[in-house]
């Protein structure tokens, strides 16, 4: 089907002359150009074929799918043109058709099932989220190895477990596996997820994707969970573990190359009683974008921690629970202060960015490298500025201390609520008081909160009794609230931003500290000297329309703007 004299007819004559070069270049259709470029609105396009060949548009998202139906028609064709039969009409079944190029299989489709089609067109993006949501991530993967199984009797993943290693490896470098792993990895990575939960239940795998901090569950055939076994083994291999352990815990590293993009998967597998779980954290490197700006840190927050991260001796510790962006942090202010002229060292348990001009060292606890040997032997390299990558014990703090006493400066991180419970911590760890009241020279705490999305969010006009207590000083005339839209997948949020709380040591707070004052004493004073806390800086940003009171309320449950 010929549709260039249609596109020459939409586009202004500069337009059609642009494309002509992008497509000469490009080497794709015209149309795809277009759209990719700018050019031309999928819309617009959709609205013009139809015009065309008299074909109606209809928007997905607001059409009940018929299943039934759908289990009628080859899932081979479905994946792999994205041809979605979704629904019935006088005998006939409605077909969406993304691509109009698919639009003469559409026939071939009709003959394969025996139903009578009508085709109608709907946007390629909308068709495969349907695609995915109804048959799941890599169904026509699945469907494939169901047929190689079905047709060689002695193919069987869950069987190859108890043989020997040759024979599991076998299974899970099966062409089939492979693709269906790489598929699992890449929708994760489009989808922007931070890690991939692959859990065995009694009733077979879930499959859990994290994204902006949230568990999504992703709906995967159920015929996967014969290939269970395989995909463990496929993981181990890729991974370089040992893939005949399946009693013991085991720690491995993927790097892959998606879309052009270099993303490194740490991989965590775990025996449970239905099978091993799968835990991967993905890094994608090329859009990580060390910045104290880039990552949302409020000026009046910035600029003192700037001051804190150019003194020349001390300890800066960064607070939070996993996955609230403290390594980020961590390294946005090395960025900041590294140059010729000053040594940096780190080291961390994993080492999981990696930034040139500085000195990194990777923690092997097994052969006795930890944090804290780690720590005591690079103070012979000469550091200006060390960076340890958590305080989990009492030798690793002590060791942190010792450093700073003798002219470093000492980055690390650290398990707590808020940025005061940090000095009472160090001291639960068995470090003196005034050790740590003479030592630390700031605490920063901070949570990642997930932003509205600007394409769905709504106002809303707020009315006290909705908001809790401490929101209710200096209501804005209009909040805004959570939607849900298909660019967000109808969840209403889109990215996070950082949340933060800037605690500055000061004569008032050694001397709490020296006297073992509580946690609560020890924040009352420093938000009386002007310490902003997590849930005001969360706040801030409700009244900027960059987030909600729910998710504020959801990440800073249990805190107080006071």
């Amino acid at each position: 089907m010929n549709l260039e004299p249609l596109l020459q007819r939409i586009l202004t004559p500069e337009n059609w002359e642009q494309l002509q070069s992008l497509v000469e270049a490009d080497g794709m259709r015209a149309d795809e150009v277009a759209i990719e470029s700018g050019l031309l609105n999928e819309d617009q396009w959709l609205a013009a074929i139809g015009e065309e060949f008299g074909l109606d548009v209809v928007n997905l998202r607001n059409q009940e799918i018929d299943r039934e139906l759908l289990a009628r028609f080859p899932t081979k064709t479905i994946f792999r043109h994205e041809l979605l039969p979704y629904a019935r009409i006088n005998g006939h079944a409605q077909v969406a058709v993304g691509d109009p190029a698919h639009l003469e299989l559409v026939d071939e489709l009709s003959t394969q099932s025996g139903i009578p089609l009508i085709p109608v067109l709907a946007r390629r993006r909308e068709i495969a989220e349907k695609i995915r949501e109804l048959l799941g991530v890599g169904g026509d993967t699945i469907n494939e190895l169901v047929r190689i199984q079905s047709d060689e009797d002695d193919f069987d993943p869950l069987e190859g477990l108890d043989h020997e290693q040759g024979e599991l490896a076998e299974s899970a470098q099966a062409p089939s596996v492979i693709r269906l792993v790489n598929e699992l990895l890449v929708e994760a990575v489009n989808q922007k997820a931070s890690d991939v939960h692959i859990e065995p239940h009694e009733k077979g795998l879930v499959i859990r994707f994290r994204v902006d901090g949230m568990l999504r569950i992703q709906a995967v055939p159920p015929e996967i969970n014969r290939f269970a076994g395989a995909i463990v083994t496929r993981m181990k291999i890729m991974s370089r573990l040992n893939i005949a352990e399946k009693r013991l815990p085991q720690d491995g590293r993927i790097k892959l190359r998606v879309a052009g993009r270099e993303i490194d998967v740490r991989v965590s597998i775990i025996p449970m009683i239905h099978g091993e779980g799968i835990v991967l954290r993905l890094l994608d490197k090329d859009r990580m974008v060390f910045d104290l700006e880039h990552v949302g840190m409020p000026a009046e927050i910035r600029k003192p921690f700037n001051q804190l991260i150019r003194l020349p001796h001390g300890i800066i510790l960064v607070t939070g629970p996993t996955g609230s962006g403290k390594s980020t942090t961590l390294y946005s202010a090395l960025n900041e202060i590294k140059s010729p002229e000053t040594k940096i060292i780190t080291v961390e348990d994993p080492v999981e960015y990696h930034s040139s001009g500085i000195s990194q060292i990777q923690v092997h606890s097994k052969i006795g490298l930890t944090f804290a040997a780690g720590l005591r032997s690079i103070l012979r390299h000469d550091p200006d500025v060390i960076l340890i990558g958590e305080v989990r014990d009492g030798e690793t703090a002590i060791s942190a201390i010792q450093a700073s006493l003798t002219g470093h400066l000492v980055f690390s991180t650290l398990h707590t609520n808020d940025a005061p419970s940090a000095m009472t911590r160090l001291i639960d760890m068995g470090v003196e008081p005034y050790l740590v009241a003479s030592t630390v020279e700031g605490v920063l705490a901070q949570r990642l909160i997930r932003r509205l999305c600007p394409h769905c969010k709504v106002p809303h006009v707020p009315h006290a009794e909705e908001l809790p207590l401490d929101f209710r000083s200096n209501i804005p005339r209009e909040l805004f609230q959570a939607v849900g839209c298909r660019e967000c997948s109808e969840i209403g949020y889109s990215g996070r931003i950082g949340i933060y709380e800037l605690m500055q040591n000061d004569n008032t707070i050694r001397e709490l500290t020296i006297n073992r004052a509580s946690a609560g004493v020890i924040r009352s004073h420093a938000i009386k000297e002007g310490m902003s806390t997590l849930r005001q800086c969360g706040w801030d940003l409700v009244t900027k329309g960059v987030t909600s009171v729910d998710e504020v309320l959801r990440v800073t449950k249990g805190d107080s703007l006071s």
